[in-house]
């Protein structure tokens, strides 16, 4: 897209919003540099920081939209080890094809490079394999995108052996079209006699290029990568199966990350999983077992934390484990309400869903949404929330704040047993009316000489194991 001209801006709606001058330029975004205020703390960082620009393209939303997904930006880029230097955004109608920004702002954003000491500009969008070729040509330092980014720091945070599988085969996913080379590395060698003139002993290739050849290698190691996930996953699906043998609901804490979902598990379970102030601290997904109120017991999972503009390689890639979440029988979507803009993070989440539940032909289980972090938030902005999400729970993991209606609320939604018994049972069966408190809900207990008397809802499974003593 070239530059905007006088008439351009006439024409353009928003014109009235923006002076020409600031429509067209790179605005700084405030508060964005993390920047070293005292050299000693060198020592305490890691090794060696990036030196971070970022930029971003605001096509539509407001301003303060804009800002708010830089800001975000910046947040990814110090989770992944990098120092902020610059945050700068150009209004445009779109971005553009060839360089992102234009290639006038592309000079301004080489002299911002070079004036800061930067050596990386990260751009918030996914950019193509020309736009990235282009960009690092022209600004002479190593250029990344947001999904490259947020790739980068799944690879730092995967430990288990499924979720380090899951984020290479994102990341070569990624890689296959962006595949690029400069110079003679990547020229065609010639193969067998076509390699005589002005090749000779040596030079004669296989004939292919390095590029295909890379290509080649990594197509194996993606097919090899899902090969090994498919196998991970059937474990993952048989220990589902027992879980659904044994009929035990299921309840999936899903949202944005750094919401508070493992602190909401421990609030609950006590599971005693990794919490960090952080994006992303979790990848693997946790489950742990509970138990309602009134004693039905059922499974707790802790998922991935979704983020604006997911990347979609990694969508794929974590198939099997977002499917925890389409197979549970609740969805607890817990919501940051310390955030500026939760409402934005509700409506990601569920973009993301929307994605999963395309793969599901029943679709997606029930929702309960929780807001927590309420001991964080202002009172005005929690009375905000109530109105946009009237049937929410209100918790603060940290505090217990409002932990016990989330635990009747949890209770209400998950399905009961369906067969109603009465049964006399001896007291020589006892595993059978601990069966009845732990998978049934036990309406009426009553202690008799011939043993114990239960009114009780249970699954048909066990109604038939009731059977012989039922109407005693």
């Amino acid at each position: 897209m070239t530059e905007l001209s006088y008439s351009d801006a006439v024409d353009d709606p928003s014109t009235g919003e923006l002076e020409l001058s600031e429509r067209a330029s790179l605005r700084r975004v405030a508060g964005l540099s993390t920047e070293l205020s005292d050299v000693t703390e060198v020592e305490y960082r890691q090794l060696r920081l990036e030196r971070v620009v970022l930029v971003g393209v605001w096509t539509d939303g407001t301003a303060a939209q804009s800002e708010a997904s830089l800001a975000e930006l910046a947040r990814l880029a110090e989770t992944a080890g990098s120092q902020v230097l610059e945050g700068l955004v150009q209004r445009r109608g779109k971005p553009d094809p060839a360089t992102y920004i234009g290639s006038g702002k592309v000079r301004e954003l080489f002299d911002i490079v070079v004036a800061t000491g930067a050596d990386t500009v990260i751009c918030d969008g996914e950019l193509s394999a020309g736009q990235l070729r282009q960009l690092e040509a022209r600004l002479k330092v190593k250029v990344v995108d947001r999904t490259a980014l947020i790739l980068d720091i799944f690879a730092q945070h995967a430990r288990s052996k499924e979720g380090k599988a899951q984020v290479e085969l994102a990341q070569l996913q990624y890689l296959i079209p962006r595949l690029r080379g400069w110079g003679e590395s990547l020229s065609r060698q010639a193969g067998g006699r076509a390699g005589g003139a002005g090749g000779g002993v040596g030079l004669r290739g296989p004939g292919e290029t390095k590029l295909e050849t890379d290509r080649r290698r990594i197509n194996k190691r993606v097919a090899k990568l899902r090969r090994q996930i498919t196998a991970m996953d059937t474990i993952r699906t048989t220990k589902r199966g027992r879980r659904v043998a044994n009929e035990v609901p299921s309840v999936a804490i899903v949202g944005y990350t750094n919401a508070g979902k493992s602190s909401l598990l421990n609030a609950i379970t006590g599971a005693g999983v990794l919490v960090e102030n952080a994006l992303f601290a979790t990848l693997d997904p946790t489950t742990r077992r509970s138990a309602t109120p009134d004693g039905r017991a059922y499974t707790l999972t802790d998922t991935v934390g979704f983020v604006r503009h997911l990347p979609h390689q990694l969508v794929d890639a974590f198939r099997s484990t977002l499917d925890e979440a389409a197979g549970a029988d609740l969805l607890l979507h817990v919501v940051d309400a310390a955030d500026a803009a939760p409402e934005e993070q509700v409506a990601a989440v569920h973009e993301v869903l929307a994605e999963i539940a395309q793969r599901h032909a029943g679709g997606l289980p029930p929702e309960l949404i929780v807001i927590n972090k309420a001991d964080a938030a202002d009172k005005l902005s929690l009375v905000r929330l109530r109105h946009l999400l009237p049937d929410a729970v209100v918790v603060s993991a940290r505090t217990g704040e409002g932990m016990a209606e989330l635990a009747e609320a949890i209770a209400d939604r998950l399905p009961r047993p369906d067969v109603t018994v009465d049964a006399l049972v001896p007291y020589t069966r006892g595993e059978l009316v601990a069966r009845v408190h732990s998978d049934g809900e036990v309406l009426t207990e009553e202690h008799l000489p011939e043993g114990t008397r239960l009114h009780a809802r249970v699954r048909p499974d066990l109604a038939a194991a009731l059977a012989d003593y039922r109407g005693a």
